[in-house]
């Protein structure tokens, strides 16, 4: 009876010392773990992450976009996800992504000691997303042009009759630019240039990337695109420059198109999730995205950059309001399907 008393006790003190074990071990996997999806292009994103996980010892988990998903893959999928939450943090490639799903009741707030010398036009001012490492949007102008163009409005100059690019309005940040124009224009002067655009015999193409090779190979004179697509063509020695448009004292400025770092409400890993939204908002994250080929704009001051990319305070920025500017985008989608023949 003894005998059999102790060998229940031993195979007890086996099953606790499993459960124990067990539950030591997934807290450690828990506390080690960081769960992100990335809009981000993974070329990009991916040696960050990795220096995070390096430095840290936080096991990264990521979730990148596809090329075909433009940006709008991951996403879709926290919006799927929201009754059951699977990331902690969500890096977008631009703010509008986050302010949509701040609106849905996706997001949650958190601000990052990182964030404090951020320019307040670049984060959400109750801390559910916040901007770092931006791109511009600029005029990539063939090297030809003597007398290149200086604001938005030359798409509606005559001088540029058929002569002119730009990416299809209804992916990307072209539609992002759109709904900054409706925003701060008004609906009437904003579609009223929209259909000038057609009158003047503007080519679309299918994305940026395509509009500056266009411009490049001298098949057109100009064309609006991202900082990035302008300084890569540059560094590979391309017949192109970069003009910054609208940098008069009574113009409209450049709009600036940062990453944007969220939380994700319900975070399966919150205190890691903040942790990673520190690095991705830190001096020296912004400094590494500068110098890569991504040639991304720092939100902070001071942050080196090399010499094909301005500083945020030698650029006059576009005033205006990314949540307004994403509900805006959002109420235009109808319009810009028929002004593109869809």
């Amino acid at each position: 009876m003894m005998n059999k008393l102790i060998s229940l006790l031993i195979i007890f003190s086996i099953i606790i010392a499993g459960i124990v074990f067990w539950h030591l071990m997934a807290k450690s996997e828990n506390t080690q773990t960081v769960v992100v999806y990335v809009s981000e292009d993974q070329i990009f994103s991916e040696p960050v992450l990795k220096d995070f996980e390096a430095e840290t010892g936080i096991q990264i988990k990521p979730v990148y976009d596809t090329e075909e998903a433009k940006s709008t893959g991951t996403m879709n999928r926290l919006i799927a996800e929201k009754n059951n939450p699977q990331a902690d943090v969500y890096w977008a490639n631009e703010p509008i992504r986050a302010e949509v799903l701040k609106q849905r009741g996706i997001s949650a707030p958190y601000i990052s000691p990182n964030a404090g010398d951020i320019p307040a036009v670049f984060k959400d001012p109750q801390g559910y997303w916040t901007g770092f490492s931006a791109r511009a949007r600029v005029f990539v102008v063939n090297s030809r042009v003597l007398k290149p163009p200086q604001s938005v409005s030359a798409y509606i100059n005559p001088r540029w009759k058929g002569k002119a690019v730009i990416a299809n309005p209804l992916f990307g940040t072209t539609t992002t630019q759109m709904a900054a124009l409706f925003t701060l224009w008004g609906d009437k002067k904003a579609k009223a240039f929209m259909q000038k655009m057609k009158y003047n015999q503007i080519k679309i193409s299918t994305d940026n990337g395509e509009s500056a090779d266009l411009v490049a190979s001298g098949e057109f004179d100009f064309s609006l695109v991202d900082s990035d697509d302008v300084v890569n063509r540059i560094r590979q020695g391309k017949a192109v420059k970069m003009i910054y448009p609208d940098q008069g004292k009574d113009d409209i400025g450049v709009l600036i198109v940062p990453n944007a770092a969220l939380l994700i409400k319900g975070a399966p890993h919150p205190d890691n999730a903040r942790k990673l939204i520190d690095y991705l908002l830190s001096r020296e994250t912004e400094g590494k995205l500068a110098f890569a080929d991504c040639a991304q704009i720092p939100l902070h001051g001071g942050v080196k950059t090399p010499p094909e990319v301005k500083r945020i305070d030698q650029i006059k920025t576009m005033a205006i309001d990314y949540a307004s500017v994403a509900r805006k985008l959002q109420a235009i989608q109808p319009f810009l399907k028929k002004w593109i023949g869809y």
